[in-house]
């Protein structure tokens, strides 16, 4: 028999660490942002050492698995006096801090080749349009370049986004009482694993649901062109034959 009175007292108390595991998102999904907006602009720069930097950076962190990153951030880094007696150690010494730093330098990465990505699908059309426009580069970067990155980025970048949601659940290694922290506090307690995660990941589905749409707002008003028009009326049919005045 399905217990709903544990079952919904369950997902009650998951619901109320809703709030850490949305603010570990939102912090480190704008920091991530901001950060590969950085990134990218290495990556492209002309400068040798900027870009190769840019490159170093991707590599490493696309490629090793993000929990090794979280450990050596927060385990590893106290290990380091400089670190201790730094201006930055009041944050790092914070799980939840040390967590969001993590995923957002993770994030930036993915984002920042999503992002050039984008920026080389821009037809070069355009760009040479509002060249001879005679805009300013702001200009052209604020009215071209970025609404048109945005929207060839949206896709790619909605799925960046459920991906870090759920990436949100391992700063439960590193004692953030996020939703998946106070699913294994309840598991130890009752020794319900399926009901307990089965609530857990009801909400994350929610949330990921969410953000779907959201970005299919977003991607609706960036893209007018792509909204459904109303029927165009038929053409009168002619019948062969017919005399026309």
């Amino acid at each position: 028999m399905i217990d709903f009175a544990f079952l919904t007292d369950t997902f009650l108390k998951l619901s109320a660490a809703l709030p850490v595991t949305l603010g570990l998102f939102f912090a480190s999904f704008a920091l991530g942002g901001v950060l590969a907006l950085l990134i990218l602009a290495m990556r492209m720069s002309h400068n040798r050492l900027l870009s190769g930097f840019a490159r170093l950076y991707i590599l490493v962190f696309r490629g090793s698995p993000l929990m090794i990153q979280l450990f050596l951030i927060y385990y590893g880094l106290g290990q380091f006096e400089v670190i201790r007696h730094s201006f930055v150690w009041p944050v790092l010494r914070e799980p939840f801090f040390c967590a969001v730093v993590a995923l957002a330098l993770c994030t930036a990465s993915y984002t920042a080749e999503i992002l050039r990505g984008a920026l080389l699908a821009i037809p070069p059309g355009q760009i040479e349009a509002g060249m001879a426009c005679g805009m300013s580069r702001f200009l052209l970067l604020r009215r071209i370049i970025a609404p048109v990155m945005l929207r060839y980025a949206l896709p790619a970048y909605s799925t960046e986004a459920i991906l870090l949601v759920k990436s949100t659940a391992l700063a439960s290694l590193v004692t953030v009482w996020d939703v998946t922290g106070v699913a294994q506090q309840i598991i130890q307690r009752t020794y319900r694993t399926m009901e307990v995660f089965v609530c857990a990941a009801l909400i994350y589905l929610i949330l990921n649901f969410l953000i779907v749409q959201a970005y299919a707002w977003l991607e609706r008003r960036l893209t007018p062109r792509h909204r459904q028009l109303p029927p165009e009326p038929a053409a009168p049919q002619v019948i062969a034959g017919e005399k026309h005045e």
